[in-house]
């Protein structure tokens, strides 16, 4: 590593690349600034002049009112006769001509007027489509006084040349009768847009925009975006200057312009590209020479890197084989510097993972068989299936406390078994959920069960593994109810002292007046028990796996014991070390190594 360094250092890559990179950015940064700094201004005096003439346009529509018999005309409300309406027409239609035609403002395209079912009109250049404009923007259109731009993506209008306008849109109103007399159309040639940003379009194949304060496009150096409304105007800043683009695939500088009692928008775009394509001869001259530096310093680094690199590179191919689970390697590497040392670590870690591997696979996966047994029975289907018909049966025959007194119980077991996501309780919530099953199964059975718990300690203080006794008073109902008719079970909970552990336990005795096990059966079980208690999956796996659970946590010290005798009953007696809430920690999962 030391030697890599000092390699690079001294053939000043870093030097190079840093002179390069910063001279670059410095100088495209200084371009950046004086466009971003002159184009707003010149932006501002365009804006004014853009102002001033929409400002003379919005003038327009009044001029109407000072010829009073144009307004006679537009207040008639029908027609005798056809000569009278071509005469109307003609006066009204030498009006616009003389008005606004050849008024002396050449910017106007030409002027139409809707009022009750009758077209005026005045055009300096031949025109098609002008009907579509009666539908969605007829002559009873309540403008409230203002005036609407209509864009010409929007209408059918077409003038001879295509020459980009835009339609000004105000209401003809009589102030003396308080009445609509129609909408007047001004046509006006966006031409004197283009003349007025000609320089700027020219600087940089740069973009230039004129919007309202909605975003909608007046004019635009693309014809084909007037009209449409630009989506990311919120994000531009409020006042006027320059800022950049970041996250385009081509960034952009822009350059923005507010003036006016209108607060039209005048935005100059110009891709960063075009402004520093003068750089673009340093640039290259810095990519050579840097490129130059690279590769004297790429021939130099491999030369003296390769005593280093050969036994990182033998590393690599074993630890690829130790990714497919091939632990039967070696890396023999002799040295005492930073390659060394992680080969001698990487032999031993390998070691020891193939090692625990080894000793711990087995037991972990029947930790998680023993788990996920527990946690299928917490609740057996069978039995959710027999309370909830019992239940059924005693709403039937209008049971009431018995219907309360089962479903309180059956709630308080289901919130037991999901509620808590430990491993151990206290030893009072495990009695208590046993308690309920058995009140359960009572109701169910009636007079045939019989039971009774006996605590000789304080419940509350200490702590038990979760699930250990349900399983154990599963099994004696299902077998003592099959051939006793009055089922009696005890269950005894006691602190005592275990001579071998030299550990205070827990002991758990439950005794049943059941059949009891054959001998036969009795030894096989002693047998799983001392062997495997894993192994197995018959009917007495319940049994079998509260005593797995209880040696993997504990070690073989602690687990079950069964003692049965014929048409007696059977016993069978769970031993756990002592365990409150401050060394739960210590206890849980430590093994025959602590006990």
């Amino acid at each position: 590593m030391n030697k890599l360094i000092i390699t690079y250092l001294l053939i000043t890559v870093i030097p190079v690349s840093l002179i390069g990179y910063i001279g670059y950015n410095q100088y495209t940064k200084s371009i950046e600034e004086q466009v971003g700094e002159y184009i707003p201004r010149v932006l501002d005096q365009a804006n004014e002049r853009i102002n001033d003439h929409i400002s003379e346009f919005r003038e327009l529509p009044d001029l109407l009112y000072n010829s009073d018999q144009v307004i006679e005309i537009l207040r008639k409300d029908a027609y005798q006769n056809n000569s009278s309406l071509l005469r109307d027409k003609f006066l009204v239609n030498s009006y616009l001509t003389n008005t606004y035609i050849n008024g002396g403002n050449s910017d106007i395209l030409g002027v139409f007027i809707l009022s009750k079912n009758r077209l005026f009109a005045a055009s300096r250049l031949q025109y098609t489509g002008f009907e579509s404009i009666a539908l969605p923007f007829g002559q009873d259109l309540d403008l409230k006084g203002k005036q609407q731009i209509i864009f010409p993506n929007q209408i059918t209008l077409k003038f001879k040349n295509n020459p980009p306008y835009i339609l000004l849109l105000q209401q003809i109103t009589d102030t003396e009768n308080r009445m609509k007399l129609g909408t007047i159309f001004i046509a006006v040639d966006l031409t004197f847009v283009k003349n007025i940003v000609n320089n700027l379009e020219a600087v940089n194949k740069a973009d230039i925009t004129l919007m309202d304060t909605n975003g909608q496009i007046v004019y635009d150096t693309n014809p084909n975006d007037i009209g449409k409304t630009n989506v990311d105007l919120n994000h531009y800043p409020k006042i006027n200057g320059s800022f950049k683009t970041t996250r385009e695939k081509e960034n952009k500088l822009i350059s923005i312009s507010r003036i006016g009692p209108n607060q039209w928008i005048l935005t100059h775009s110009v891709l960063l590209k075009n402004l520093t394509e003068r750089t673009d001869l340093v640039r290259k001259a810095t990519i050579i020479a840097f490129l130059g530096v690279i590769l004297i310093s790429t021939v130099i680094s491999i030369i003296l890197a390769w005593s280093v690199s050969r036994p990182i590179n033998r590393l690599t191919k074993l630890m690829k084989q130790v990714e497919k689970g091939n632990f039967n390697v070696d890396l023999p590497i002799n040295g005492n510097d930073e390659v060394g040392v992680l080969a001698k670590s990487f032999n031993s870690m390998v070691h020891e993972i193939n090692s625990l591997i080894k000793q711990n696979f087995q037991i972990k996966l029947q930790q998680k068989e023993a788990e996920l047994y527990a946690l299928q029975s917490q609740i057996n289907p069978h039995f959710m299936y027999n309370t909830l018909e019992t239940v059924g049966m005693a709403v039937e025959e209008g049971e009431d406390d018995v219907v309360v007194e089962m479903v309180s119980r059956l709630g308080r077991m289901l919130r037991f078994s999901i509620s808590n996501k430990e491993k151990t309780v206290p030893i009072d919530q495990e009695v208590q959920h046993i308690k309920d099953y058995l009140t359960i199964q009572k109701f169910r059975f009636e007079d045939r069960i019989e039971f009774s718990i006996h605590e000789e300690m304080d419940p509350k203080k200490y702590y038990t593994p979760k699930f250990i006794l349900q399983p154990i008073v599963e099994n004696a109902i299902k077998h003592g109810l099959d051939e006793e008719q009055d089922f009696k079970i005890n269950i005894f909970i006691s602190r005592v002292g275990n001579v071998s552990t030299k550990n205070e336990e827990v002991i758990f005795r439950v005794i049943d007046n059941g059949p009891g096990i054959p001998e036969k059966v009795v030894s096989d079980l002693k047998s799983y028990l001392e062997s495997d208690p894993m192994a197995r999956r018959d009917s007495q796996f319940g049994l079998i796996n509260v005593h797995g659970r209880l040696i993997m946590m504990f070690g073989k010290g602690y687990g079950l014991q069964i003692n049965s005798q014929m048409k007696k009953g059977t016993e069978v007696i769970i031993s756990i070390p002592l365990m409150m809430q401050d060394n739960l920690g210590k206890v849980e999962g430590g093994g025959e190594s602590e006990h």
